[in-house]
């Protein structure tokens, strides 16, 4: 039996034909997109050939610096559900969708993900390579005086510019315990000559297991399941009267506020801080039950507990991907 040798992200795109191949080992019928439409997919594929050879005389493996800047970038495209101001990736998604993805959104997502963030993967990777960039971390980070990443610091805000999008620099300098975070305190623990027993600790380029992106058939995997599972809510909308949808959408919108206001909750003395945090949890987390509580009455059925986890999980989903069906869609 023959041995199957899956083509690095980087390798998916066929510049001849504007495709993107998809991976072998996920159920589902494509094994290609089209690309034709998106040109900046393909420009993408030739500009990672010069990333690749800066990585090289950097002395690292272009193989980590993609590995890196796709967790990166990975992590953003699922948040970027909640972020308004995102216009592109919506648009790409319903190109590669032929036209509009809107029916199977959350399918598209998964099956489209790699293909239509490749061209933000790329820039990410050469600016992570850029000395300029890490000597923004560098004074972002106080230099010899050292004090906290700041969320308008010079080095995030760079980087949104360098993907096309000026205003993503808070976004990701507030993304705690994600990669690029984590890339940010390797650079910056390596410039003061720290010390620690993590090996890992100064490579910046380590993505730890838990920030690796889940694979597309993996993906496709656990949405099957979720289908299977009784009372998984995932069409929920369908079925709930149109005043009660503004409602509980209402209710979801108001939680999701109260989360975004938990950002700087840290800020202050201790005990004004926690009090603080504790509130606003408090009231998201009753936002939240009472979105739940709509949702189950108008539907008229008993849940168990995991059921109702399920769906209100679905119900969050939906709302979101129903902001991006809006977006680049035909």
């Amino acid at each position: 039996m023959g041995w199957v040798r899956y083509a690095a992200r980087w390798e998916r795109v066929c510049v001849r034909h504007g495709r993107w191949q998809l991976d072998a080992d996920a159920d589902q019928e494509l094994e290609y997109l089209d690309l034709r439409s998106l040109p900046e997919v393909v420009a993408a594929r030739r500009r990672w050939a010069g990333v690749a050879r800066r990585a090289v005389r950097s002395g690292v493996e272009p193989e980590r610096v993609f590995a890196l800047a796709y967790a990166v970038v990975a992590r953003w495209w699922e948040q970027a559900l909640h972020w308004e101001e995102e216009k592109v990736w919506p648009r790409r998604l319903h190109q590669v969708a032929g036209g509009n993805a809107g029916g199977e959104l959350e399918r598209w997502r998964i099956v489209g993900r790699d293909a239509v963030i490749f061209p933000e993967v790329v820039a990410v990777a050469d600016a992570l390579l850029d000395p300029v960039m890490e000597q923004l971390v560098w004074v972002d980070s106080g230099a010899e005086r050292p004090r906290p990443l700041p969320v308008d610091g010079a080095f995030c805000r760079a980087l949104g510019e360098r993907v096309g999008r000026p205003w993503l620099g808070p976004l990701a300098a507030t993304d705690y315990g994600g990669p690029l975070i984590a890339w940010m305190g390797a650079v910056v623990r390596a410039r003061r000559g720290h010390n620690r027993p993590d090996p890992y600790a100064k490579d910046r380029w380590w993505v730890r297991q838990e920030l690796q992106p889940a694979t597309m058939a993996g993906q496709l995997r656990v949405r099957a399941k979720e289908k299977r599972a009784p009372g998984s809510g995932t069409n929920w909308r369908a079925v709930v009267p149109a005043e009660q949808r503004f409602l509980i959408t209402n209710l979801l919108g108001e939680a999701e506020e109260q989360v975004l206001l938990l950002r700087g909750a840290q800020v202050g003395p201790t005990a004004d801080a926690a009090r603080y945090l504790l509130e606003t949890l408090s009231r998201g987390t009753e936002l939240l039950d009472r979105a739940l509580m709509q949702i189950m009455a108008v539907r008229g059925l008993a849940f168990s507990g995991q059921a109702s986890d399920r769906l209100f999980h679905a119900a969050i989903r939906n709302v979101s991907y129903s902001a991006w069906t809006s977006r680049g869609g035909r």
